[in-house]
């Protein structure tokens, strides 16, 4: 099932697929967002943004607008 980034649910897991915007795929290629990566929804702060996400082994943190141009398949264990 293919989402963007920002509609995962907390604990929920994906694979990046692509991007929508390629000026900030470029931004996000040097936080470590890159096609084949799994991410992970981590939390999401109080007023719904912005969102942590666990990706290559670190937390980072996108406003929601970021995150949405990230798509994403969901892992198995997720559907």
């Amino acid at each position: 099932m293919s989402k963007n980034l920002a509609q995962l649910e907390i604990g929920q897991s994906a694979i990046i697929n692509s991007f929508t915007d390629k000026h900030m795929a470029l931004k996000l290629l040097e936080m470590g967002c890159t096609p084949g990566e799994v991410v992970q929804l981590d939390r999401i702060a109080p007023m719904g943004d912005p969102i942590a996400i666990r990706v290559s082994g670190y937390l980072l943190s996108l406003r929601k607008a970021e995150a949405s141009t990230i798509l994403v398949s969901l892992l198995a264990a997720n559907i």
